[in-house]
């Protein structure tokens, strides 16, 4: 494997459209803190495999759109490090993905895709220079902002058409009281759909796909995000909200970024680490329903807003203990 990788990064260093390529694919596995391309290539497969199974080819193709718009718009800053990384590509990753998801396919969506995208970068730059102070990352936060900017144009214009976005809905009490708290739960596939719903996704395949290119890059992250899956779908249980939204994985995706986030990329894995992550991921699925709740009304979904505001709160109290290669 790292005669392989050693090898391709020889032809990268040569060629600038490999380059291109490269870091491209390393956009997308920067959506789980991964600076790996065979990460990125498996991660893209896995995202083909879920939206044509699925019925949404334009969520792939406006992946991979977003990345690209992305990438090449950090490929003019100056911060050739963190382009290298992929860093300047995984919101525009996201907002391919989120977009098409929620917006009817039209000339127009495909527009707005890259508009978001190149928009993206300077929302991570603005936000990236505000957090800096704490040595906290801008995470999925340009992503989300950009996307819900969109999301809630579209109301407002008739270009921008939707049959998927959530219908708006005043708070209310949930009554969900069942006296056999796990009747109704499949703890399977809502563990795995909370892996690939990152990406809105909802595959077992696909959760398969991604939890193998996070293994290739770190073993740790893959054991993180699919712990983090696993305890946040047995938090929402023991909480009792609604069994179709843990079923398909809608309060685990976000405490998959948090678990990972926690637990692997800014802090090393040791026994106080894995507690740290446990809470982290606990109070991200309260953060979770509390969104839900906010953005009811107004009907726009909470996308990955709960794993940014719990990693930010976890994050800026440990600082100090950040792996170097991370600062």
């Amino acid at each position: 494997m790292q005669a392989a990788s050693s090898k391709w990064s020889q032809w990268v260093n040569g060629n600038a459209v490999l380059e291109f390529i490269d870091v491209t694919l390393r956009g997308c596995a920067q959506v789980m803190f991964q600076n790996n391309p065979l990460t990125g290539l498996l991660f893209f497969a896995a995202i083909f495999v879920g939206a044509f199974a699925e019925g949404h080819p334009a969520v792939a193709f406006g992946c991979v759109l977003g990345t690209v718009a992305a990438t090449f718009t950090g490929m003019n800053l100056k911060d050739r490090a963190s382009w290298k990384a992929g860093l300047y590509g995984y919101n525009g990753c996201l907002v391919g993905v989120g977009l098409p998801t929620f917006l009817d396919p039209t000339p127009t969506l495909w527009l707005c895709i890259i508009l978001a995208s190149v928009v993206s970068v300077i929302v991570t730059l603005c936000i990236a220079d505000i957090l800096k102070t704490w040595k906290v990352a801008a995470l999925t936060a340009p992503f989300v902002l950009v996307t819900w900017t969109m999301l809630l144009a579209s109301y407002a214009f008739g270009g921008l058409s939707s049959n998927e976005l959530p219908v708006p809905n005043l708070p209310h009490d949930l009554v969900a009281y069942n006296p056999n708290l796990f009747d109704g739960i499949d703890l399977f596939h809502a563990t795995f759909y909370g892996i690939s719903e990152v990406f809105l996704l909802s595959t077992v395949v696909g959760s398969l796909l991604f939890l193998a290119g996070l293994a290739v890059s770190s073993l740790w992250a893959a054991l993180f995000g699919l712990l983090g899956s696993f305890l946040a779908v047995l938090v929402a249980t023991l909480l009792q909200a609604e069994h179709s939204s843990i079923n398909n994985g809608l309060y685990a995706f976000s405490a998959v970024l948090t678990a990972i986030a926690l637990g692997s990329t800014f802090n090393k894995p040791r026994l106080r680490v894995l507690i740290y992550t446990v809470i982290g991921v606990i109070f991200t699925v309260f953060v979770q329903g509390a969104l839900n709740t906010v953005l009811g009304p107004i009907g726009i979904p909470t996308l990955t807003m709960p794993f940014v505001l719990a990693s930010w709160l976890f994050l800026v109290p440990n600082k100090d203990v950040m792996p170097a290669h991370r600062q």
